[in-house]
């Protein structure tokens, strides 16, 4: 392991950061907020400048990133970004715990959009502005914006994106690392200036416009209104949102595709059909389920969908209380929590073109019962699938299983029920947001205390990761020089 190239890249990250940080500090200026926050926002920017310099001086002798050193840079990247993302909280006094700072940002980064906040309008313009901005930072990937439009980071750099990039497997655009990540992150910003824009012309003011925007685009769900996009009471928001959030959920490849017109290569993908499908099913399914309750089609439609794809694409906005839906819809809801959206989007959970994989295996097995002489082989998109990536493919299920039963056994030494416990995992390992009883739509998380929300800090960071990246850094043998 080059530890002075991994901790050299930290430090650049950390530079990075400090020069995201003036944005709030912009937005502090511009509402008249007190010296206070601004404080906060430089100091932090200071400290930020200070590691990254001290990180400097550290001139590793080979820049060539391993897979390795890409899976150490990336796991420790964020818990780090998340760490000093939250000391203007605390500086400032709106946050004053550092674990419920810590817990609130590595929500932002990792779009997941759980929180600890009793009472979110509470905060200034400024906290307000940096918490979602952490949405629009962490959707694509922080590691991902540094190989698209800083200076060239050395060879093996597809290592590190690699390991940021969500799904199983990372997709090459082009030959270049770095003309990849900024055609990706190109197609990111462009559709969410697109949204800023629609979500202003419906009827919020640009402040509001640009928090839900930077929301549905990383999929995140931090609202500045504590009733979330209910509080608008507006079918254009919610329509427009429910579009976006389906569109991040969707592998930003097929856009590139679809602006060469590759019309074809797009419609043929099958993890994208299956995606559409089971958005198109859970709709339905859920209609049918509570259409006693609306006198018309419109809002059951409305709401249904927004739900739907709030879910899916692990986003967590939300304009109804589905903690109160009957219990088949809260299971149809469980179930998106799990399987989340598209491989190489900016969603969570398991991720679509993993369950494709699982579906095909068990269609392939049941085939082989009844021939077992004959070969079967997988193809996903016609292309043949390796054993080998299969078998990674349920490694991740098992790790996976075993991590969800662990931090569910962590937490429940806790004082909450089954019910909160499961989801308030499922919420966070999937990054979602939202769950069902005591951390449901209309509930937060502060009721936990300090071990678990540490706990929960860490599922968030695992699974925004994929799991192995984190877990590599408990094995030591990957610290010692060969």
């Amino acid at each position: 392991m080059n530890k002075k190239l991994v901790f050299s890249f930290i430090g650049k990250l950390c530079f990075i950061e400090a020069l995201l940080l003036i944005l709030p500090m912009v937005v502090a200026v511009i509402y008249r907020e007190n010296w206070l926050n601004l404080q906060a926002f430089l100091i932090t920017i200071i400290i930020l400048i200070v590691v990254s310099f001290l990180s400097y001086q550290l001139k590793p002798k080979k820049n060539g990133y391993t897979l390795k050193e890409g899976l150490a840079i990336t796991s420790l990247s964020w818990f780090a970004l998340s760490f000093f993302g939250a000391l203007p909280f605390v500086f400032s006094g709106q946050i004053p715990s550092l674990v419920d700072a810590c817990f609130e940002m590595a929500s932002g980064f990792t779009t997941t959009g759980s929180s600890i906040l009793e009472n979110v309008e509470e905060l200034s313009q400024s906290m307000l502005f940096w918490r979602s901005f952490s949405h629009l930072i962490g959707g694509m990937g922080i590691l991902v914006f540094a190989f698209a439009f800083a200076p060239q980071q050395g060879e093996g750099s597809v290592n590190i994106m690699k390991a940021e990039v969500p799904g199983p497997q990372f997709g090459k655009l082009v030959a270049k690392n770095k003309n990849t990540a900024r055609i990706n992150y190109r197609i990111y910003l462009g559709m969410t200036l697109i949204f800023i824009i629609l979500l202003w012309l419906s009827g919020l003011n640009l402040f509001d416009a640009m928090i839900h925007a930077f929301g549905a685009a990383g999929t995140g769900g931090f609202s500045n209104k504590a009733l979330s996009i209910a509080h608008f009471n507006n079918p254009a928001v919610e329509y427009i949102l429910s579009i976006a959030m389906l569109l991040f959920g969707i592998n930003f490849n097929l856009y590139y595709f679809l602006l060469n017109k590759q019309f074809k290569t797009i419609f043929k993908n099958e993890e994208f059909r299956l995606y559409l499908g089971l958005v198109l099913i859970s709709l339905i399914l859920i209609m049918i389920n509570i259409s006693t309750n609306y006198h018309h089609v419109e809002p059951l439609f409305r709401d249904s969908l927004f739900t739907v794809t709030t879910i899916v694409s692990t986003t967590g906005y939300a304009t109804v209380d589905f903690d109160q839906w009957p219990l088949i819809n809260k299971l149809i809801i469980m179930l998106l929590m799990f399987t989340g959206s598209m491989a190489g989007s900016t969603a969570g959970g398991i991720k679509i073109s993993r369950l494709l994989v699982y579906l095909k295996t068990i269609k392939r097995e049941i085939k082989l019962a009844i021939q077992p002489r004959r070969v079967f082989p997988l193809t996903i998109d016609r292309n043949p699938i390796s054993e080998a990536f299969i078998k990674q493919t349920f490694i991740y299920l098992g790790t996976y299983v075993l991590i969800f039963i662990t931090g569910l056994l962590l937490i429940s030494f806790d004082r909450g029920d089954f019910l909160t416990d499961f989801s308030a995992v499922s919420a966070t390992l999937n990054n979602i947001g939202p769950g069902f009883s005591g951390v449901g739509p209309r509930m937060n998380f502060s009721e936990f205390n300090d071990f678990s929300k540490i706990v929960m800090t860490v599922l968030m960071i695992i699974g925004r990761l994929e799991i192995f990246p984190v877990l590599i850094l408990i094995n030591t043998s990957i610290w010692k020089k060969r």
